[in-house]
């Protein structure tokens, strides 16, 4: 499968995923939409820079205040600090003191490159941290750049952890999910390998269709106790338009990019989706839609989505 081909697949099982529900589909439906995106994110895994975080980002000023106070001048180094602020958020959702997790084991699952842990094994010194990821070259390149003792990555399945009953007192998930072709199957796995009192943070885009599926599985038994959720849209799009903004990260990418004219050209027009633009309010340009026309760009990338939205549950 070429590069053109792995992202359509990509983008048509994110779609599926995200549209349909978990209606009417087997497993072997489901596998292949997990195939297809194992595909795409290995590419992107052996495509991406050093330091990228696979997520659209969140700005708060608090925050970015108290990220910076934990980590000095971190801010004004290599990143916009977007990407980490979503995490920095997510942890510090969870009821545990950033300093009490000394003898605590925390768990990611849709890791990516591993840098968002990476970043979390600076902000808190837990007693271990694993990172899970379906991409298996996402895996093993975040175990040659970023592991080293208290911090591994594996491969495997959200939908089948590779771990005991009981193993970690955190599990947190950031903007993987909505790939995950049986939510049910995920969250069940989330609980049973959570020791009882322990807590599962989740970051992550809805469709109106996603959403729903969610509140319907809150009301089923699966071992978890819903305590919090919140709409984080706001902060999210806040921090897609000062990424995308004419000074942002975005832009100074590419200007410290060697590429040709309509490689470039492609990258402005098509990059901002990558990063969240249609869900902070950017379209099509012209470009784009003729790209789109032709069929050299799917004619929808992401679904359409509603809301983004952190949920914190507690293991029973």
């Amino acid at each position: 499968m070429g590069t053109r081909e792995d992202m359509y697949g990509l983008f048509t099982s994110v779609n599926e995923i995200n549209l349909n529900g978990e209606r009417n589909r087997g497993d072997a439906k489901d596998g292949k939409l997990k195939n297809n995106i194992a595909t795409s994110y290995d590419l992107q895994a052996q495509m991406s820079k050093k330091g990228i975080l696979w997520n659209w980002g969140f700005h708060d000023d608090q925050i970015a205040k108290e990220m910076n106070a934990r980590i000095p001048d971190f801010l004004n180094y290599d990143t916009d600090g977007f990407s980490e602020e979503l995490y920095f958020f997510a942890l510090k959702q969870v009821p545990f003191d950033l300093d009490d997790f000394a003898e605590k084991s925390v768990l990611e699952v849709g890791c990516g490159l591993g840098e968002g842990l990476n970043f979390l094994s600076r902000v808190t010194k837990a007693a271990g941290m694993v990172g899970l990821d379906l991409s298996e070259q996402a895996v093993k390149r975040a175990n040659a750049s970023l592991s080293r003792d208290g911090l591994s990555y594996v491969q495997g399945d959200a939908e089948n952890l590779p771990f005991e009953d009981g193993e970690f007192d955190v599990v947190l998930n950031i903007e993987s999910a909505h790939n995950y072709p049986n939510l049910e199957k995920f969250l069940a796995e989330v609980a049973r390998v959570l020791k009882p009192g322990g807590y599962f943070s989740h970051v992550d885009l809805f469709t109106t269709q996603r959403h729903a599926h969610m509140q319907e599985l809150k009301e089923k038994d699966l071992g978890l106790e819903w305590i919090h959720e919140r709409d984080i849209s706001a902060e999210v799009r806040a921090a897609v338009h000062r990424r995308l903004a004419p000074d942002g990260s975005f832009h100074k990418a590419l200007q410290g990019q060697r590429m040709g004219m309509v490689q470039r050209h492609m990258a402005k027009r098509v990059g901002p989706e990558a990063v969240g633009g249609s869900f902070a309010g950017y379209y099509d340009s012209r470009s784009t839609k003729l790209l789109k026309k032709m069929g050299l760009l799917p004619a929808q990338f992401m679904p359409p989505v509603d809301s983004y939205r952190h949920i914190v549950a507690k293991k029973r």
